[in-house]
């Protein structure tokens, strides 16, 4: 496994079924059942956690929805690879916050990241209403208020990346940045621009995408958004975590050959 950087708490469950899938969901995120192999019986499991047997098949009906367990008669309860888990789904997003996101959760979250935020800042500077550009502006003023190691800036930063979706008008892009907004604000926690000069280059380009959303200039918004997930990169990882962007990735973001 991934030496993990950090743990950040999530939410408890409200029922002995859900708490029961959240501890397994978690110990198969941080390898303590590794993929391929199969999950202890019923009767171990419900020793355990101390619950009966129809919460406990309750609890791994969730886990194989969620893409991290397949049962099947004559094998039992396994646990599913990586690449089938729903990253997609807030259970397992919030399961990887508590197991300890990785260097490679980060990356992953990246890559999708410039995949979809840059097309949609250039859509919401198509599209935006003066109700978003109100939005996007009141997040920038909250980002500057507040301090850049504190769960305030983080949030308000947040905040601003969901406005920018909300202003793309594509009700897709919306959900995809609602779906991982636990695994957004931990990274901006984690890429707190703590040094005068991050904190001064971070408010620079955030500004920038609200400049150029408002003045409807999409090429601008995309290319601002994708400086801004690089800065980020490079203040948790260094240098070298984060390439430049050629100029294929803002005629992708806008749509052109």
């Amino acid at each position: 496994m991934t030496p993990r950087l950090v743990v950040i708490p999530t939410r408890r469950a409200h029922s002995n079924h859900a708490e029961v899938a959240r501890s397994i969901g978690i110990d198969i995120i941080a390898g303590r059942y590794a993929e391929g192999t199969r999950l202890p019986g019923d009767a171990e499991l419900i020793a355990m956690f101390a619950v009966s047997r129809p919460v406990l098949r309750e609890s791994v009906k969730t886990l194989v929805a969620k893409g991290l367990l397949s049962t099947k008669a004559r094998v039992g309860t396994v646990v599913l690879e990586r690449g089938a888990w729903n990253m997609f789904d807030a259970d397992v997003l919030a399961w990887h916050l508590d197991a300890g996101i990785d260097k490679r959760f980060l990356g992953d979250l990246a890559e999708i990241r410039l995949a979809v935020e840059p097309r949609a800042a250039a859509l919401a500077a198509i599209r935006r209403s003066e109700a978003d550009i109100v939005e996007l502006k009141r997040a920038m003023d909250r980002m500057r208020s507040a301090a850049s190691d504190s769960v305030g800036f983080a949030d308000a930063d947040l905040a601003l990346h969901i406005a920018v979706a909300n202003a793309s008008g594509n009700l897709f892009m919306r959900s995809i940045g609602n779906v991982i907004e636990a695994a957004l604000r931990a990274s901006f926690l984690l890429s707190a621009p703590v040094e005068p000069q991050d904190r001064d280059t971070v408010l620079l380009w955030h500004q920038r995408i609200v400049d150029a959303i408002t003045a409807g200039e999409a090429e601008a918004a995309a290319a601002a958004i994708v400086e801004v997930i690089h800065n980020g990169l490079r203040r948790r990882e260094g240098p070298k975590a984060s390439q430049a962007v050629g100029r294929t990735t803002i005629n992708a973001a806008l749509g052109e050959p």
